[in-house]
């Protein structure tokens, strides 16, 4: 993968530390604490999202990065805390009301409906459609020309994400790639100004990967803010404008991608301190005097080493 580097103009200028105030941030979020028994999930003083653009958020396995997505899109609660959404307040709202405001996110296990065909799955996600409501469904007139509007927008977005020949498909039958280009695709029938990817690329083929990545790119391009989860920093590099790492529940460090990628903290989040390397000359001389011992053992030495 090509790796291009950059500095986005609004982030000149900002700092290079947790919390850092952002120019104009369309999600901020403060004191937000959530803990299972006796385990810190989340611990976040206060963090803000750049409006228009790509944030990458990563961390080591359980650092928190999935259960921070629940608590800010509403599908789990915090213990405390607020977070703004466009300078409205959030907490304690219901997941369907936060996508409606347009804020929505995707999932690591896709949730595409397996028996709907790939149409009726995007057609679903449309909101405000008249046709939902028990009296209004009886008198077709009323909603034909919206569920017209709402499949051609799907049918232009799926044509967008290369799956408008599996229009008629049930989405099960979707390979895991095919399900995660639905699921972003899906996203974007509610018209959304924030969109939120748990682990897009996980279990995608390099093919599918390369598309993603495009599309990502594409929905900053069109304006919208992207925040989302990943291990790959090849991808973290190539798409992120800024990036917000998490160890542990709480934010260690932020800044654009080619600094974290040589913060020290961040480096020993996802490795440990040291990384093996001996804090001393005795602990090196000992280190030497093991290996030693393992390759003479390999290659079948004698004790004179002969």
């Amino acid at each position: 993968m090509t790796v291009e580097t950059r500095t986005a103009p609004w982030a000149e200028g900002v700092p290079h530390e947790p919390g850092a105030p952002k120019p104009d941030p369309i999600l901020v979020v403060d004191d937000v604490r959530r803990s299972f028994g006796g385990l810190v999930a989340v611990d976040v003083d206060h963090l803000e999202f750049q409006r228009g653009a790509v944030t990458a958020l990563i961390g080591p396995n359980g650092a928190g990065k999935t259960t921070l997505f629940n608590l800010l899109t509403g599908f789990d609660k915090p213990d405390q805390g607020r977070w703004r959404f466009r300078d409205r307040d959030l907490a304690g709202m219901a997941a369907y009301k936060v996508a409606r405001l347009g804020m929505v996110r995707t999932f690591q296990l896709t949730k595409s409906l397996a028996l709907l065909s790939v149409m009726e799955n995007m057609k679903l996600a449309a909101i405000g459609q008249r046709g939902e409501h028990f009296l209004g469904s009886l008198v077709r007139p009323l909603w034909r020309g919206q569920e017209q509007a709402i499949e051609g927008r799907a049918e232009a977005l799926l044509e967008r994400f290369k799956l408008d020949r599996m229009r008629d498909e049930f989405a099960g039958a979707l390979s895991g790639g095919q399900r995660k280009l639905l699921e972003m695709a899906r996203a974007l029938m509610v018209e959304p100004e924030l969109v939120m990817l748990d682990e897009p690329m996980a279990g995608v083929n390099p093919v599918l990967t390369q598309s993603l990545l495009t599309h990502i790119k594409d929905l900053r391009d069109d304006g919208l803010s992207v925040i989302f989860v990943e291990h790959d920093m090849d991808v973290v590099y190539d798409i992120s404008d800024w990036v917000v790492v998490l160890a542990a529940g709480r934010v260690i460090a932020e800044g654009p991608p080619d600094a974290i990628g040589t913060n020290p903290e961040v480096i020993d989040a996802y490795l440990g301190r040291h990384h093996d390397m001996p804090e001393t000359p005795e602990e090196e001389a000992r280190q030497l005097e093991e290996a030693e011992a393992v390759i003479a053992q390999e290659e079948g030495w004698d004790d004179d080493g002969s």
